[in-house]
């Protein structure tokens, strides 16, 4: 019975390999943990990260690790996932987030900025106009919606927010808005 489950475990484990080895065969570029809860869509990059450092490695990663840490999420919970906007370098056609995002299952998603946000909004746009609110719909910062049973959360550009006192408490409301993981939302 231990060694079918392990059999069982280490397919899955296969299988998962195999879709994001394919995945980032195609351009993708993911990073962390790939069976996190947690998936922070970057798409607007700092020099370093252009370069090839890893995703949210600079000083808004750390901030925002540090956040999701007071909000009970482990550093296990994370993965990254770069989704810069539409019609610009390294964009992502709206097939390949979607199929990136299916192959990740994430109960939650945290665009850290405009630019990953709008790929969503591309990438889910029949899903989003059928929401009731507009601001919902837009993936307007603050409002946590659900996109196919995902919790979906844009930050509206956390790394600019890093500078002023007043924009970091709005990100730091922003984040607390997502329920723990097991919480009903």
């Amino acid at each position: 019975m231990a060694m079918e489950r392990d059999r069982r475990r280490e397919a899955y484990v296969e299988k998962a390999r195999a879709e994001l080895s394919g995945l980032a065969a195609r351009g993708v570029r993911m990073g962390g943990n790939a069976f996190s809860a947690v998936v922070l869509a970057k798409g607007e990059l700092s020099p370093e990260e252009r370069a090839g450092t890893e995703l949210l490695s600079g000083p808004d990663g750390v901030a925002l690790r540090k956040s999701l840490d007071k909000l009970g999420y482990e550093p296990e919970d994370w993965c990254t996932l770069c989704l810069p906007a539409p019609g610009t370098p390294g964009a992502l056609p709206a097939s390949l987030v979607r199929e990136a995002l299916a192959a990740l299952d994430p109960a939650t998603v945290v665009c850290c900025d405009d630019a990953a946000a709008q790929a969503l909004r591309d990438a889910f746009a029949d899903d989003l106009a059928a929401l009731q609110s507009f601001p919902e719909a837009m993936l307007e910062p603050g409002y946590v919606v659900y996109v196919r049973g995902v919790r979906v959360l844009a930050l509206g550009g956390f790394a600019n927010a890093l500078g002023d006192q007043r924009k970091k408490q709005l990100m730091w409301a922003r984040l607390k808005q997502i329920p723990p993981l097991g919480e009903p939302f």
